[in-house]
C-alpha cells in the first residue's frame, strides 16, 4: 500500500494539512490550505540542485556560455553559488607500478600547482607556494613508486625522490635542457665555444639510439677538453673602481661555465639518456611536453576562459578540471550529496525561546512577533 503521508504537505503559515488545488501553468500540482487559504507547490530540492550542478559543470568545464544555457547571468550566479563549496577529492592510490610518471609545477595567482601524470591520466596534484622538497614529498606520497620520473629538474625534487623513491631513475626533459642552454648562450652566440655547445645541444634532440648517445658524450668530452683553458680565463677589476668589490676578479665566461656545470651535473646523475638505457614495455618520454602541452595548457585555457574568478574559485575550478582528467573521475553529484550530509550534521540545532503568556497588555521582551499586533505581518493571510 502506498504511503500517503509522504505526499501530504503541510501549510507553512498555519501548519494544517493542504489539499490539491489544480495545476500551475508549468503543469505542477498546486496545494492549498483550507484553514488560511495559502497555496504553494512542492519542490524537489535534490532534482533542482542536480540540475543546477549540471549547468554549472557545463559552464565551467565544457565552455558553455550562459546564452547557450539559456539562463540569465544573475540567476545563474545566484543559483549555482553553492557549487563552489563542494570539495574535490584527490584520486585514490591504486598501487599500480607505472613505467614512467611525469611531474611538473605551474604557477598562477601566486600559487604553484604540482601535477603527476602518466602520459594518459592525472594521478595526483598538490598546491604549494613554491617547488620545494616538502611540496614534492607531499605529491609523491599520493602516488605509487614508478620506474622512471620525467622532470624538468625542479628544485627539491631530487632530494624528495632520494628519500621516498630511492630506486627510481630520472629522465631530464630535453626541451628544458635546450631552453636552459639558450638562456645563457642566446640563439646567436658570438664566441666559438658558445656556438659549438649550442650545436651539441641541438644535436642532443636527435639522439635516439645507444650508439648516438655514446657519440654525443664523446663529442661533449672533446668540447670540454678543447675549451678548458679558455673557460679558466679571469677578469680583474679596475685598480680604482667606482664601487668597491669584495673580490678582485671573476671568471670571464661565466655563462659558458654555467652551461658546462649543467651538463656535468646531468651526466653524473645518469639522467640524460635514461629513456634509452631503461628497457620497459612502453617507451619512455624524453620531454614533459605531454604534461605541459596537455594538462598545464588546459589549466591556463580554463582560467583564461573564466577571467575574473577569485583565488578560491580559481583553485576549485582547476581541481574539477584535473578530476576530469583522472582515470576514474568522481561524479560531482556524489560529492555534492556528501557535502550536504556533512553540512547538515555540522549545523547546530536552534533552540526555541520560551515565552510567558499573561493577561496584561505589556510587551514581553521574549515574546515572539507572531503573538503581538505591534508588528507588521507579511505574506498571504487568506480571503
Amino acid at each position: 500500500m502506498k504511503n500517503k503521508s509522504c505526499n501530504n504537505p503541510v501549510c507553512s503559515v498555519c501548519g494544517n494539512k493542504m489539499v490539491k488545488n489544480g495545476k500551475t501553468s508549468a503543469k505542477k500540482t498546486r496545494w492549498r490550505c483550507r484553514a488560511c487559504g495559502a497555496s504553494s507547490i512542492q519542490h524537489r530540492q535534490d532534482i533542482t540542485r542536480k540540475k543546477q550542478l549540471r549547468l554549472f559543470m557545463k559552464w565551467l568545464l565544457e565552455n558553455y556560455s550562459l546564452k547557450q544555457l539559456a539562463i540569465p547571468s544573475s540567476s545563474f550566479y545566484y543559483q549555482c553559488d553553492w557549487c563552489w563549496r563542494i570539495p574535490v577529492p584527490q584520486p585514490s592510490r591504486t598501487g599500480v607500478i607505472r613505467a614512467q610518471i611525469m611531474v611538473d609545477g605551474t604557477y598562477f595567482q601566486g600559487w604553484c600547482l604540482l601535477v603527476a601524470y602518466d602520459s594518459k591520466h592525472v594521478l595526483a596534484w598538490q598546491w604549494c607556494n613554491r617547488e620545494s622538497k616538502a611540496s614534492w614529498k607531499a605529491l609523491l606520497q599520493r602516488v605509487t613508486e614508478s620506474t622512471v620520473v620525467v622532470t624538468d629538474g625542479g628544485t627539491g625534487l631530487r632530494s624528495a625522490l632520494s628519500e621516498l623513491w630511492p630506486h627510481t631513475r630520472i629522465q631530464r626533459c630535453f626541451f628544458h635542457i635546450q631552453q636552459n642552454v639558450i638562456r645563457y648562450t642566446t640563439q646567436h652566440p658570438n664566441l666559438e665555444a658558445g656556438k659549438e655547445i649550442l650545436d651539441f645541444t641541438n644535436e642532443l634532440m636527435k639522439v635516439r639510439t645507444q650508439q648516438q648517445a655514446e657519440q654525443w658524450k664523446e663529442q661533449y668530452d672533446n668540447w670540454e677538453q678543447k675549451w678548458e683553458d679558455f673557460l679558466k680565463e679571469r677578469t680583474f677589476i679596475n685598480p680604482y673602481p667606482k664601487k668597491p668589490r669584495k673580490r678582485a676578479w671573476w671568471y670571464t665566461h661565466r655563462d659558458l661555465r654555467t652551461v658546462r656545470a649543467l651538463y656535468r651535473r646531468i651526466i653524473s646523475d645518469n639522467s640524460l639518456f635514461t629513456f634509452i638505457e631503461m628497457k620497459t614495455d612502453s617507451p619512455i618520454n624524453r620531454t614533459t611536453s605531454p604534461l605541459e602541452g596537455g594538462v598545464n595548457k588546459g589549466i591556463k585555457d580554463l582560467l583564461r576562459a573564466h577571467k575574473g574568478m577569485s583565488e578560491e574559485h580559481a583553485r576549485r575550478a582547476v581541481e574539477w578540471y584535473l578530476n576530469s582528467l583522472t582515470e576514474y573521475p568522481v561524479d560531482p553529484w556524489d560529492e555534492a550529496v556528501k557535502f550536504f550530509k556533512k553540512e547538515t550534521m555540522n549545523t547546530p540545532h536552534e533552540e526555541k525561546e520560551e515565552y510567558i503568556t499573561g493577561y496584561d497588555n505589556a510587551i514581553n521582551p521574549v515574546q515572539p512577533w507572531e503573538d503581538s499586533y505591534l508588528f507588521i505581518r507579511k505574506g498571504w493571510a487568506g480571503r
